[in-house]
């Protein structure tokens, strides 16, 4: 059996990064962006923690202080992802995007402890709010900025595929939440008097922060260690659903390693046992070529080649199979416990005994 020539001579997979430098452009033009903003944002915060002494007004502040460095870590970070692969580094430098959002996950989780030591100290101590008109103007005007910056980090990370733009956005809206907490408190403070509740919405933010720190800690060590993806894991089932040619009869042992915005895939193809090398190899490129295609996030798709040992004449549409002992009957859809299984399914081996 002859491969068509659209087979025969498949499209090349990506090598290095696919994307452009205009999207590099365009991930550091985010993370300058989010810099100025933040160092802006810092200054102003703690400009309303001197005027009112409000200790949640200086919870808002201090975590401020994390997205400055995160901003900051964040164009070193991407400079050093968006290198291409090289000798010393042939599956990239994207792993590094973990390591920054870990480090800023850190970084939110210290400033958390350090914002609830302060407000217990307030609480048990007792404090005064001045100016709290003032307080909730700077709040409220803060908070405004960083759902807006938030939100655009968060899209550019999607856009782009990276770890840290995500991570930086994801931070930064929750800015954008501990403002709205303590622009609640300073509300119910002026409105009830009872200054002891700016301490408790503080020690609040303090506990919301710590939360945020360790999920992003929780990710980005998944991340490093390679742990399954199954939202990736289901975009490539889709794919394949709607991609898989005649002969390409089952995949198993489906393997993602994530190195940042790349991903490296690897599986098992089971083809017809009577196509020779040149065959299965020109079907299986091409079967990689039309996957990646379609695939969210740029990599690259290897193949690992197995012979059908006519155990899989029923769901096999290859067409004039000269070893086949039963008839086609259907072709079977792939299950995600089935792809990610490094053993063909069960009922497959049985048909070798």
């Amino acid at each position: 059996m002859t491969p068509p020539e659209s087979i025969a001579q498949p499209t090349p997979l990506p090598s290095g990064f696919a994307t452009t430098p205009e999207d590099d452009a365009l991930a550091r033009r985010a993370t300058y962006l989010s810099l100025g903003v933040s160092v802006a944002l810092l200054a102003f915060k703690f400009w309303g923690y001197r005027v009112t002494q409000s200790q949640a007004v200086f919870s808002d502040a201090m975590e401020t202080i994390v997205n400055v460095v995160a901003a900051g870590l964040a164009m070193v970070v991407l400079a050093i992802a968006f290198k291409p692969a090289d000798k010393e580094h042939p599956y990239g430098h994207g792993k590094v995007e973990f390591f920054s959002a870990a480090f800023e996950g850190g970084l939110i989780a210290f400033a958390s402890v350090m914002i609830c030591v302060e407000a217990v100290q307030s609480l048990i101590r007792g404090s005064e709010v001045k100016s709290i008109g003032l307080g909730l103007a700077v709040t409220i005007a803060a908070g405004l900025v960083n759902a807006g910056l938030g939100l655009y980090l968060l899209r550019s990370g999607r856009k782009h595929k990276s770890a840290t733009l995500e991570a930086s956005g994801q931070h930064v809206l929750s800015d954008f939440w501990t403002s709205a907490g303590v622009a609640i408190g300073l509300i119910l403070v002026k409105a009830t008097g009872y200054v002891w509740i700016d301490s408790l919405a503080a020690l609040l933010v303090g506990l919301l922060l710590g939360w945020t720190g360790m999920r992003l800690v929780r990710r980005s060590i998944g991340g490093l260690l390679d742990e399954e993806d199954q939202s990736v894991l289901r975009d490539l089932l889709n794919i394949v659903g709607r991609e898989r040619p005649t002969g390409i009869i089952q995949l198993h042992h489906l393997r993602v390693i994530r190195s940042g915005r790349y991903h490296h895939i690897d599986a098992h193809c089971v083809v017809p046992e009577f196509w020779d090398v040149a065959e299965a190899h020109a079907h299986t490129d091409a079967f990689e070529a039309r996957l990646m295609k379609d695939y969210p996030y740029p990599g690259e798709l290897h193949l690992h080649v197995d012979p059908c040992r006519r155990a899989y004449c029923r769901v096999c549409d290859a067409p004039d199979c000269p070893i086949r002992r039963q008839p086609f009957e259907h072709q079977r859809q792939l299950s995600l416990e089935e792809m990610t299984n490094p053993e063909e399914p069960m009922q497959f081996k049985r048909e070798l005994v």
